[in-house]
């Protein structure tokens, strides 16, 4: 057939230049080297299709001299469409004589009449002694139920009644390693005819897989009725309860065994150039192991990020009978009672906690090789890009400590961080204990709480629906406070300390506060407040507002009384800086769109002399005549007015209410 193949080759060659260019010229030698370099890529188990392994072919290894490797596939492709792809009867005939020479090759072996019979397992002798017995004894049950049943019943059978099946395993295993021996000095041909073995380096395996291969047999004496599945579950669990030490022990183990692979790597590239190496090849450690060799070897631990998580983690050591839920709630809670001089210490101490971290994390660096400090550097860095891009770390910060400054949120542009899911709650509470479980393997830890969460009932979930309604409430007032300070506020007023509140300036405004600050508006809508507001002032008698209107003077007359001691005791500094601040309050009252009717009212100026303060008395009783004078026909205005208090109002009481009327008539 080769013969023909290279009668073929070479009338491919004199075809003419019709087939081929003349730069594309391909003497017999040529042809032979292709077909030789792609003969040397065949599997030597070539079982499948022609076509299939074709497509598995790297034809840049096939490629030589001046022809590359889409140049050889080519001309493979070429000589494929000249030769026939199909098998003659003869050709059948001599695979099939190969067969009859040697009938048992690969898994056939056992069907040899020399092969020696392995023996039953302890569990399986028992099976056969007492089935028929147990068959009697059962005769509804199925083959099925009452194989379970005997399965069962060995398993609870003494250990002394064990250890004769035990026994007569282990004696007839000893014969049968002995006939094996036997059988591979008098058949060699067919013990050694299995897959030969590749010759370059093989993979070096995990703490766990080296762990795991000195155990199994050890494992598998001891408890000789397990099968392979069973024990791989039994030793799976041992691995998880090794205590760190022995743990350590394989980790040491596997990472010399990595540096020998890829010293053996290197010199087997160097013998064997066409030898393409995987350079992505995973660590044998993984996260938590390599977290425990860089602990045993002196790497400190990272220092909480802030201090209400150093609070948490002191609180959390005597909270651990408590639910992880409950534990947060409860950490969150105690925060909140703190004063501000206990939260500024632990912040403080956060700090110096991080402080020596760096100090030891340089010392732990230099303690380590070349090659170690850089992947641990490396990792740092890494860690760092996602903790930036992360909002892991802000979740943990209780609300009121994360806006603190809600003018800084503004400057910034931050809107409030999105409301979670009744089930993003539950991941969220229950990933730092799953992560432990599943040894900080994060993809797996949400796939155990996603189906955690779907195995719950309507009941179970509803906590977690609660603390997700409480999340939006959350989301909806923060978004709410965020629009009222969408803009910064511009003149604002000096406060100067122990200055009188002012007093409502009208009857209507004395009115509206006392409303918004005994809670009766609580129920009703912050837009449709003011509404019910103007309304119930229209309602009113005269006599009735006239009420209120006496009211609202006599606060003024005690105002103006309080304002005018609290002057006197001021500096001449004091009254100097309290003069500007009223003249550029007035200034500030002269733009073209007229101010709300409560900033009418101008603050008497701070004069030591009679004229001074009387001029500011007549232009503050003129004033204050205008707007009480309007006070039944601007209605609507005043509702405006007294709208952006309403949700001070309605927490504060009346106090505040009156001084955020201060705050806005300086304005």
């Amino acid at each position: 057939m080769n013969g023909d193949l290279q009668k073929k080759g070479e009338g491919v060659q004199t075809s003419g230049a019709s087939t081929m260019a003349s730069t594309d010229i391909w003497t017999q030698d040529d042809l032979t080297t292709l077909l030789d370099r792609m003969h040397a890529l065949v599997p030597e188990s070539d079982t499948l299709k022609f076509k299939t392994t074709e497509l598995h072919f790297d034809w840049e290894k096939v490629k030589f001299g001046p022809y590359s490797g889409e140049v050889c596939r080519e001309k493979w492709l070429k000589l494929t469409t000249e030769i026939r792809k199909y098998r003659t009867m003869t050709e059948l005939l001599i695979d099939a004589r190969e067969f009859v020479k040697n009938p048992y090759k690969g898994k056939k072996l056992k069907t040899h009449p020399d092969f020696p019979k392995k023996p039953l397992t302890p569990y399986f002798r028992f099976f056969v002694e007492k089935r028929s017995k147990y068959a009697k004894l059962y005769p509804d049950l199925s083959n099925l139920d009452l194989t379970r049943c005997m399965s069962k019943i060995y398993k609870e059978l003494p250990e002394k009644k064990k250890m004769k099946y035990i026994e007569e395993y282990q004696r007839e295993l000893e014969n049968f390693e002995k006939a094996m021996a036997k059988f591979r000095e008098e058949h060699p041909e067919l013990v050694d005819t299995g897959k030969k073995k590749s010759d370059h380096p093989e993979k070096p395996k995990t703490p766990h897989q080296l762990w795991y291969n000195h155990e199994k047999k050890i494992f598998m004496k001891q408890n000789t009725e397990m099968n392979q599945r069973d024990v791989k579950e039994a030793l799976r669990k041992q691995w998880s309860l090794l205590p760190d030490k022995k743990r350590l022990k394989w980790i040491h183990k596997a990472l010399e065994l990595q540096k020998e692979y890829e010293g053996a790597v290197r010199n087997y590239m160097e013998s064997h150039p066409e030898y393409v190496h995987d350079d992505n090849i995973k660590s044998v450690l993984s996260k938590a192991e390599r977290q425990l060799k860089d602990k045993h070897d002196g790497r400190p631990s990272k220092p909480p990020p802030n201090g209400y998580a150093l609070f948490c983690a002191e609180l959390m050591v005597g909270l651990k009978d408590i639910p992880c839920t409950e534990r947060m709630i409860e950490c969150s809670r105690q925060w909140r009672s703190l004063p501000h001089k206990e939260k500024d210490s632990f912040q403080k101490r956060c700090e110096l906690k991080k402080r020596q971290f760096e100090v030891e994390f340089q010392r732990f660096l230099e303690s380590l090789p070349e090659e170690e400090r850089e992947r641990v550097v490396n990792e740092d860095k890494g860690k760092e890009g996602k903790l930036a891009t992360s909002t892991a770390s802000r979740s943990l910060v209780p609300k009121e400590e994360d806006g603190r400054d809600k003018k800084e949120a503004w400057k910034r542009g931050k809107t409030p961080e999105t409301p979670k899911t009744a089930e993003e709650i539950f991941q969220q509470t229950k990933l730092v204990e799953c992560l432990v479980k599943y040894k900080n393997d994060k993809k797996k830890a949400l796939k155990a709480l996603d189906a955690e969460w779907k195995g719950l009932d309507k009941k179970q979930k509803i906590f977690w629906i609660k603390a997700a309604a409480e999340d939006q409430k959350r989301y909806e007032r923060e978004l709410t406070t965020l629009r009222t300070t969408a803009a910064p506020p511009h003149n604002k007023k000096v406060k100067f300390e122990g200055e009188p509140k002012k007093p409502p300036v009208s009857g209507y405004q004395m009115f509206s506060q006392q409303l918004l600050s005994n809670g009766e508006l609580a129920r009703i809508d912050l837009k449709d407040r003011m509404v019910e507001i103007g309304r119930r002032w229209q309602k009113m008698s005269l006599a009735q507002k006239e009420k209120y209107k006496q009211m609202t003077e006599e606060a003024q007359r005690k105002y103006q009384v309080a304002l005018d001691a609290w002057i006197k005791t001021l500096s001449s500094s004091e009254r100097a800086a309290y003069k500007e601040s009223i003249a550029n309050k007035r200034k500030g009252g002269t733009k073209s769109s007229a101010p709300p009717a409560k900033m009418r009212i101008t603050m008497p100026k701070a004069d030591t002399s009679d004229s001074s303060d009387g001029e500011d008395d007549d232009s503050d009783e003129e004033e204050g005549d205008g707007t009480s004078g309007s006070d039944s026909d601007d209605s609507d205005e005043d509702g405006e007015e007294a709208e952006e208090e309403g949700e001070e109002n309605q927490s504060s009481g009346s106090d505040s209410s009156t001084d955020d009327s201060d705050d806005s008539d300086s304005e």
